[in-house]
């Protein structure tokens, strides 16, 4: 048996290689694994020995020779693949250990250039994990170190198992194929290039999917630099995540990470229902929870600051079936856990960015688009009314116009002092989006403000909004009959204000 170990991931191997000797395994070897072998006192043979020829160029040509992959690329069961070996003194090559160059870590540091994302562009790695997976029914491949246990007990009993062998090539190619994805987004020019490829990992299985038959899954998008992930939670208490647990969260904390102020939201369906700011979380929390402290049972809620204990008192007079937050004071935790059956999530990456494309699956393809961010000119909205808003409703204004933004279109919010008093989600009329927010606000409508996230296509929904006592609106603007809105804003003496642009969420 003769084994080929080339890696950059060196752990585990000292052990791997000393029970590969131990089967009596010659093992050839390149650069640095060849000294850390050496060093583990493992015997080992430099692959030069093996092709008869030195490694040149600083080590970029060192396996590529066809003593190495005529021994891995040989049939066992071809007479003639056999004869040739023995016409060119070629050994056959049963293991093949590999794992490859740390492009990705190179290129995510700080300042990398490209000359050090290309000295990390592995060749012969992968062309020996793709030979050997190539040819796996004959030859191990192993790029995993936590394969190397498996492989040793089934060489250890005898015989490897064609499943096992049919596992380990399929790693090995993902493996080439997760490296090259890398490669090639790295040295992508267009923000959409014409062909892509993602490198997904899965991070967990779920308990199931938007409905109990159906199966899923959760993959994390691996990325060059670290970044607002959900794969980074820490689950402290409740029980194993579904889908829509999932989809709640990300939007949960979408809207809470928009605010730069101490936030808490209260999120049913992917739509916040609750959302407040104020410098004490508490008062946050309370304020968010009035928004609609009905559809909040059951719901999600995410602050954007760590919980302390007088929060999380508070917190538990409603049932929440998520809880999340950046940390949790020890005791704020412990209370917690110790009366509600929540799931309880601590998110350290929530002031981090978030990375790359937002995609949405749809038959036969995948859309993707860049993140949905506020543009500089939206702080400064444009007055379209007679009546400009007082500086109170222009604070509103920008809050909900933030709020708004997060919920499903056509989406209407209204808000009064940095909090939700009621909202209006996914209707295919916009006045009945503005009847539903008005609605769940009842009384709290007079007087508060009104953020709607594209443009009103009728007045019928700003007279509705008027009617219930809205005094200011704010909107994108776009529509042909953005003259007859404003007129029916100035017919009840409301403000309004324009931004330009649109945060529609289909």
């Amino acid at each position: 048996m003769r084994a080929i170990a080339s890696v950059h991931d060196k752990s585990g191997l000292a052990t791997f290689a000393k029970g590969l000797e131990g089967l009596g395994a010659e093992i050839f070897s390149t650069g640095g694994t060849q000294r850390a072998l050496v060093e583990a006192g493992v015997k080992v043979t430099g692959i030069s020995s093996l092709t008869g020829f030195p490694e040149i160029m600083d080590g970029r040509v060192k396996t590529l020779h066809p003593k190495v992959f005529g021994g891995i690329l040989a049939r066992r069961d071809t007479p003639a693949h056999l004869s040739q070996l023995e016409d060119n003194s070629i050994g056959l090559v049963d293991i093949v250990v590999v794992n490859l160059y740390p492009f990705r870590q190179t290129v995510s540091k700080e300042g990398s250039t490209m000359e050090e994302a290309l000295e990390n562009i592995d060749i012969g790695g992968p062309s020996l994990i793709r030979a050997a997976a190539k040819n796996h029914p004959y030859v191990l491949v192993v790029v995993d170190p936590t394969d190397y246990d498996t492989v040793l007990e089934a060489l250890q009993a005898g015989e490897v198992g064609l499943d096992v062998r049919r596992h380990l090539a399929w790693k090995a190619f993902q493996h080439t194929a997760t490296y090259d994805s890398f490669i090639s987004r790295y040295l992508a020019e267009e923000e959409f290039p014409p062909t892509t490829t993602l490198p997904l990992k899965k991070v967990l299985d779920l308990r199931y999917g938007e409905n109990p038959h159906q199966r899923a899954a959760f993959y994390e998008e691996e990325q060059f630099r670290p970044g607002l992930s959900l794969a980074t939670m820490d689950k402290l208490a409740g029980k194993e995540l579904s889908y829509n647990n999932l989809l709640d969260i990300d939007g949960a904390i979408g809207a809470a990470i928009d605010f730069q102020d101490t936030a808490v939201v209260v999120v049913k369906h992917t739509n916040p229902c609750g959302l407040a700011t104020n410098p004490n979380l508490t008062e946050a929390y309370r304020r968010a929870l009035a928004g609609d402290p009905v559809a909040a049972f059951g719901g999600v809620v995410a602050f954007n600051r760590p919980v302390d204990l007088a929060t999380a008192e508070e917190m538990i007079k409603t049932h929440y079936d998520i809880v999340i937050a950046p940390e949790y004071a020890p005791d704020a935790l412990s209370h917690i856990q110790s009366k509600v059956s929540s799931i309880v999530l601590a998110v350290p990456s929530m002031n981090l960015p978030g990375q790359g494309w937002e995609l949405r699956r749809v038959r036969g393809g995948v859309l993707a688009q860049s993140t949905d961010v506020f543009l500089e000119s939206e702080s400064s909205p444009e007055v379209r009314t007679k009546r400009k808003p007082s500086p109170q409703e222009l604070t509103d204004l920008r809050f909900g116009w933030q709020v708004v933004k997060h919920i499903k279109s056509n989406a209407i919010v209204l808000v009064k002092d940095g909090a939700v008093m009621g909202m209006g989600a996914g209707q295919p009329s916009r006045v009945a989006s503005v009847e539903i927010a008005v609605k769940k606000a009842g009384e709290k409508a007079r007087g508060s403000v009104a953020a709607s996230d594209a443009f009103f296509p009728f007045p019928d929904g700003v007279e509705a909004a008027c009617q219930a006592g809205v005094t200011a609106i704010i909107q994108p603007g776009g529509s042909v009959r953005d003259k007859d809105a404003v007129e029916m804003a100035d017919k009840y003496g409301a403000a309004m204000v324009f931004t330009g642009v649109r945060h529609f969420r289909h």
